[in-house]
């Protein structure tokens, strides 16, 4: 059995999700995206409080788990067509297999989200607000960039072993990359806020 190269699985997995992720935010700000503007939570409360707010919805489920399928084929098909060297470093999948790795990762993505959304509104922080404070400031926002990683890496390592390593890189890069999207969708008017 080939040997899981740590960085290459990293790099691998933020290439699919900066691919999955302009997917998903051209989807979103398309017109056909807000027919599907669905609280996933169904308006229900806990403890008088929405349990996750309007901002999770059933349209960023329905794009961004095949998105990202798609892209972990796509980028495992090119890298069998021009590296298989490098090919040989991911996990010893097909290329099917790894669709439906990719669907489950983003599956975790999008799922990671919700315990983090979930705190905030039970400690009335808005939907899409800072929260209050420069220590709550500064936690949300880490928890804003990590909540889907690890998301995505749990629900990885569920199925496929995952290299602490890779989560080491993932976790230490991603939160870059994240921002970057929030950003995009900030400007793309979808986020009112790109931080």
């Amino acid at each position: 059995m080939a040997t899981i190269d740590p960085l290459v699985t990293a790099l691998f997995l933020i290439t699919a999700f900066i691919a999955a992720g302009l997917i998903h935010s051209a989807w979103l700000a398309s017109a056909v995206s807000r027919k599907l503007y669905i609280p996933v939570d169904g308006r229900l409360h806990v403890r008088g409080r929405r349990l996750f707010g309007d901002n999770k919805t059933v349209r960023g489920f329905v794009v961004m788990a095949p998105a990202a399928g798609l892209c972990f084929w796509a980028l495992g098909s090119l890298l069998d067509a021009t590296s298989p060297a490098l090919r040989t470093s991911l996990w010893p999948l097909g290329n099917g297999e790894l669709a439906l790795l990719g669907t489950w990762a983003g599956l975790g993505f999008m799922l990671g989200e919700l315990p983090n959304s979930l705190l905030k509104r039970q400690l009335d922080i808005a939907p899409g607000a800072p929260a209050k404070g420069t220590l709550a400031s500064i936690a949300s926002f880490a928890a804003d960039r990590l909540d889907s990683i690890i998301g995505t890496l749990v629900a990885i390592s569920i199925v496929t072993p995952t290299p602490w390593m890779t989560w080491l890189y993932v976790i230490v890069l991603g939160p870059g990359v994240h921002l970057c999207f929030s950003v995009l969708l900030y400007r793309l008017g979808v986020k009112a806020r790109p931080a």
